[in-house]
């Protein structure tokens, strides 16, 4: 009995310092390798919430190493706990959209009107996310706004690449806005949505819908930090708020190969620009030039990027992000003049801050109605920390006030 005893009070002693010293490695990395910009809100915060991902990220590297699964797994089961029970507000079921999961929030009591759709694509780059981790800014969205909400629970790379998780986004609008009358939806008024990953998603589904004659047409989009493009990583937002947490520039570019080609092996190439051939970059300035972005975005910082060009090895591997359904910055001008309004949320301390301005400029130019809200204290993942833990921000709920405004104006 005493043995076992002993054995025990040892196990507990180096599981304790073991965790210590793992917290004090991740606070360690924290300060050693991110930047908390001094504009924004509640800056111990975000440290907190960094801290945390860099724990699991060390857990899942040391559970990957002795063959317990894999980093990418052990992320999405720590995300994909399901927290949230009956909602006195909406009716919430599962159900399947050509074969895809999604999720459906109708708001209480039905109406005798016809309400407005929403079909919500999450963030997570493509590798994380689920209809769990979005689920509380889907009700939100659905009680806020009267409006019936359809979370997609797409594909994840890197087991499914480019295209799946787009088309499952399609596919599931498509069968959505082909079966509105079953769920009390006006068809005219379907609105796409996302975070992230799924705001580039919504935004390639809205333009593939724009010439379509036989499906209602899209009332509008919303793209919350969308991730428009792949060819410039050193946009003056790149620069500036590369160490910037939840998603650093490094990440940024991880994520995107992630989905194109299930590795991270070109990484660097993405990074210093050298993975499109110049010609190619040239064709596309018109759209990607830093000075079609505001002067006042540069005040942070911003060195122009000398152009580099990339070998036919590693073309062949990236020429894919020159498709509009995985870079919708690149879609022709004759597609973008068709698309429906947008609302595009931006913020200061993101990475993919400039997507969406360049995106806002492209709309605006070729006549598409654009309400832009920008979160001068904001970062990457904000609106996605809506009630999470007690660590959200408010200026992520006044972001969400507003999307909850434009869709009540629809």
């Amino acid at each position: 009995m005493a043995v076992g005893l002993t054995v025990l009070v040892l196990f507990l002693a180096v599981f304790v310092a073991g965790f210590i010293l793992l917290v004090m490695g991740a606070i360690n990395s924290h300060f050693s390798s991110s930047e908390i910009p001094p504009g924004l809100d509640q800056p111990a915060k975000l440290r907190i919430i960094h801290i945390m991902l860099i724990c699991t990220d060390v857990v899942g590297k040391i559970l990957n190493n002795i063959g317990i699964c894999t980093e990418m797994s052990f992320a999405r089961y720590l995300q994909d706990r399901k927290t949230q029970g009956v909602d006195p507000k909406l009716i919430i079921k599962d159900l399947w959209f050509e074969k895809v999961p999604v999720r459906i929030y109708q708001p209480k009591p039905p109406s005798a009107s016809q309400r407005r759709g929403v079909m919500f694509f999450h963030g997570g780059g493509w590798v994380l996310g689920s209809l769990e981790t979005h689920d509380n800014l889907c009700r939100f969205i659905a009680r806020e706004s009267e409006s019936v909400v359809v979370s997609v629970g797409y594909r994840l790379a890197p087991e499914h690449k480019y295209p799946a998780a787009y088309e499952d986004c399609l596919n599931t609008t498509e069968h959505f806005l082909s079966n509105t009358e079953h769920f009390g939806v006006d068809p005219a008024r379907v609105i796409v949505c996302g975070d992230s990953a799924g705001g580039n998603l919504a935004a390639a589904v809205s333009q593939t819908l724009a010439g379509r004659s036989d499906l209602p047409r899209l009332r509008a989009q919303i793209l919350i930090y969308p991730v428009l493009q792949a060819l410039d990583f050193n946009l003056p937002s790149y620069q500036q708020n590369q160490r910037v947490p939840l998603l650093f520039r490094k990440d940024a570019a991880f994520y995107v190969l992630q989905y194109l080609n299930g590795n991270a092996i070109n990484m660097e190439d993405l990074l210093a620009g050298s993975h499109i051939p110049v010609d190619i970059k040239l064709n596309y300035s018109k759209w990607l030039s830093p000075d079609n972005i505001p002067e006042k975005f540069k005040g942070r910082g911003y060195k122009p990027h000398v152009l580099l060009n990339c070998t036919t090895e590693v073309f062949e591997k990236t020429k894919r992000f020159c498709e509009p359904t995985l870079c919708p910055l690149l879609a022709e001008d004759k597609i973008i003049q068709q698309l429906p309004e947008a609302f595009i949320l931006t913020c200061e301390y993101d990475v993919l801050r400039d997507d969406g301005l360049l995106y806002k400029k492209r709309l605006e130019d070729n006549g598409v109605r654009v309400t832009w809200y920008h979160l001068e204290d904001g970062f990457h993942g904000i609106v996605s920390l809506f009630e999470f833990c007690g660590l959200s921000f408010p200026s992520g709920k006044r972001a969400l006030d507003n999307i909850a405004n434009f869709l009540k104006s629809l």
